[in-house]
């Protein structure tokens, strides 16, 4: 990579958009990083500077003209709305957010380079999946609603921009979820329920990816310069019973009708969001082949599916006694399900409780 390489990155008041941001501006190939969000970081930025522009407006073109920007990572592709607002807004930011980050991109004659973080949720999780996705399919029951959806737009987009700028290289990285200490989202905060509700009669296969190899990812991605679109997680693949038994975690089996009214409660409390694409993520699973990640890409993540786990898992607080006695009082008050018994409640051994993974 040559050097004197202005990067823009969106979504860096999140940690996993921060944390990136911060990484890359110590790379010696990069000049200067820009950071652009609607509202500050948290956290430390380092040596990046931030601007403070809401990508849904036109006046993106004119921070990218202004500080002649060549790269644009764009993550600001979110799951949950967090401090955004809700459903909404949320969809705001993905889409018109996107739509008018190409739109400047279009624009600029700078820009050289983009990168999407998109998802594997761009595949949806139905019966009628394949083993393994590659990144030629397309998904078996299209998203009607929801960040699957959102996801869905923002890659049409960003294929119709390529078809626009040939001259641009546009890498799109279909990342299985990301996990980590710091990670907020639909399945990192269904993990952390102190009593986690499964889908009475299914067992999900699940892939992961390390937050810290999401960071190394894109920084590749930066440095490489590989165009085209790449299934990035982790190796192998966890069942939704294995990854309990890890976690030393009590469970709970209910039909799939009784979601609804338990999602509605937890996203009350703010506890997690069990919405339509995630109770089907957690019925159905999904897989992703990864070689294309490998042989095209050229990277190799340093956690495993399990690994990636493991370290989540260890760093979750033990499960509260009172928390898990609530919750099956709740499911002895279910109606029956199919051999006319009540759900049950389902503790994992905590002998069986992982120690952390070593720092990579």
């Amino acid at each position: 990579m040559s050097a004197g390489r202005t990067v823009l990155v969106t979504g860096v008041s999140r940690d996993l958009g921060r944390t990136f941001a911060r990484t890359l501006a110590t790379d010696p190939g990069v000049d200067r990083v820009i950071g652009v969000d609607v509202i500050p970081p948290r956290g430390d930025l380092g040596d990046v500077t931030f601007v403070r522009a809401d990508i849904r407006n036109p006046v993106i073109a004119k921070v990218i003209a202004k500080e002649d920007v060549d790269t644009v990572v764009h993550m600001s592709v979110i799951a949950t709305p967090g401090s955004a607002g809700a459903r909404g807004t949320m969809k705001e930011l993905n889409v018109i957010g996107t739509m008018q980050l190409l739109a400047a991109c279009q624009k600029s004659d700078q820009v050289r380079q983009l990168i999407v973080k998109s998802s594997t949720t761009a595949y949806g999780a139905s019966n009628r999946d394949p083993a393994m996705f590659t990144e030629e399919m397309e998904p078996r029951r299209p998203p009607r609603t929801g960040y699957a959806k959102d996801v869905s737009e923002v890659e049409r987009y960003v294929r119709g921009f390529a078809r626009r700028r040939p001259d641009v290289d546009v890498t799109l990285l279909r990342c299985a979820n990301v996990i980590g200490a710091r990670v907020v989202s639909p399945v990192t905060s269904y993990f952390r329920l102190p009593v986690v509700p499964t889908v009475l009669g299914y067992d999900p296969r699940l892939q992961f990816l390390h937050e810290s190899d999401l960071n190394r990812a894109l920084r590749h991605a930066v440095v490489a310069g590989r165009p085209g679109t790449f299934n990035i997680a982790g190796d192998g693949l966890l069942v939704l019973s294995q990854a309990l038994r890890r976690m030393g975690r009590a469970s709970v089996p209910l039909p799939a009708f009784a979601f609804g009214g338990l999602g509605s409660a937890l996203k009350s409390a703010r506890r997690a969001d069990l919405s339509p694409e995630l109770v089907s993520f957690l019925t159905y699973g999904r897989g992703v082949d990864t070689t294309r990640m490998r042989t095209e890409f050229g990277f190799e993540p340093h956690y495993s599916t399990a690994g990636a786990f493991e370290e989540f898992a260890a760093t979750l607080p033990p499960a509260a006694r009172r928390s898990e006695r609530a919750l099956a009082a709740l499911a002895d008050r279910l109606p029956p399900v199919d051999d006319d018994r009540p759900a049950q409640l389902t503790v994992a051994p905590a002998s069986l409780a992982v120690a952390p993974v070593p720092e990579v």
